[in-house]
């Protein structure tokens, strides 16, 4: 690879890795089975799902609204969550958020970060359409956390109470009025109105939670814990997003970012398989695909018929590994663990002994298949450890 492309792949990985840390910046609310508190990086992509399967103004791009949802709360690397309900000084938040933002995209090469960083203060200023509908979004996520949990927290229904009636979520009353009927019935407990197209696609997003609940055998990137599954499948999407350019021309970015959004809710029944366990002969096994197939039958038909059938098609799509488009995602897929496992000391390639040989094949060849740059890049910055491991053995 050329000495400029190696430097902009550096720049592109060392954003995603310091991006990672999203993943340990917890927020207010808390999963909807009450475990634990919510992420950051999991609740953005929730908000993604949102955003992929809800009915959204007229004219409004759906893809930038995903590209804003999956960029928006970056800057908690640095300042953290901001409770709506607890004081804080605006003018001072809103400074130390430039400052992060200008520090995080700036890690990018100069063309992306100027790009990205844009998409998020278009966000942030909220005067587009595509702007205002992804902060209706952002303002209706948390509420349903809170009113579809098992059971409500006493506490985090009061702040629901006052979003309603006097916060920012208050204007959806006019901006829209369905989920601010929807959410205020279920506040008083009351049977919302007869909207089974709403009632479906709230179920899938209730549902989705639980994939925040399935932990991988990838490790975060500092090794501190395992990642699960939601806010891996957050962290594909923002690589979707940061590695466009490596994509042949064919590839639609788009789509890809929809697919890994979506790739992994099987595994709210099956669980995660990790690609080198079982000597990796489980991961693609008969046994898994069957049990994934029947899972993605379930969880894309809480979906509205047509909405179901097109993200069914768009997962099946995944799978096969044959589009364009597909390629492109699976090398992602397994492109990540690989920057995971080599800044966190070798991670799942130490659990399972994996070799350097090993790699290549069940890992690399993927890779190659739909980004042949990035593997090459890749494959010289994990040379060194398994060089290191091998001599040490």
């Amino acid at each position: 690879m050329s000495g400029s492309g190696s430097d902009r792949l550096t720049a592109q990985f060392a954003f995603l890795n310091e991006a990672d840390r999203l993943k340990q910046v917890d927020r207010a609310n808390v999963l909807m089975d009450n475990s634990r508190p919510e992420n950051s990086a999991e609740h953005s992509w929730h908000l993604c799902l949102w955003a992929l399967v809800m009915p959204l103004p007229d004219g409004v791009n759906r893809n930038r609204v995903i590209a804003m949802l999956l960029l928006h709360d970056l800057v908690e690397i640095d300042v953290g969550d901001q409770p709506i309900d607890l004081p804080h000084d605006a003018d001072a938040l809103q400074q130390a958020e430039a400052a992060a933002a200008k520090r995080l995209f700036g890690l990018l090469p100069p063309d992306i970060g100027s790009a990205l960083l844009s998409l998020w203060q278009e966000f942030e200023t909220a005067e587009t359409p595509d702007a205002k509908a992804a902060k209706r979004l952002d303002y209706s996520q948390p509420m349903f956390q809170v009113l579809c949990a098992n059971p409500p927290r006493p506490d985090h229904l009061d702040v629901v109470r006052m979003n309603l009636t006097r916060g920012r979520a208050a204007p959806l009353a006019k901006d829209w009025p369905a989920i601010h009927a929807r959410a205020s019935a279920l506040l008083a407990q009351m049977a919302p109105d007869d909207d089974p197209d709403l009632a479906a696609r709230l179920a899938f997003l209730a549902e989705a939670d639980r994939l925040k609940s399935v932990y991988r055998a990838t490790t975060l990137v500092d090794g501190s814990r395992r990642e699960n599954s939601g806010e891996h499948s957050w962290h594909l999407a923002l690589y979707s997003l940061v590695l466009a350019d490596q994509a042949e021309n064919r590839v639609n970015i788009q789509r890809v970012t929809q697919m890994l959004l979506i790739h992994d809710l099987v595994e709210i029944d099956v669980g995660d398989v990790p690609i080198h366990s079982a000597n990796g002969q489980a991961h693609a096994s008969a046994d898994t695909q069957a049990a994934e197939s029947k899972a993605a039958d379930r969880i894309f038909g809480l979906l509205p018929t047509e909405t179901g059938k097109e993200l069914r098609a768009l997962w099946d799509e995944f799978e096969a590994a044959q589009s364009p488009d597909a390629l492109f995602a699976k090398a992602l897929d397994r492109v990540q663990p690989v920057m995971a496992n080599l800044m966190s000391g070798g991670g799942t390639w130490v659990t399972y002994d994996v070799t350097l040989e090993q790699l290549d094949t069940r890992v690399g060849s993927k890779i190659a298949n739909g980004a042949p740059e990035i593997w090459a890049w890749t494959r010289d910055q994990v040379l060194p450890y398994f060089h290191d491991r091998m001599f040490s053995a």
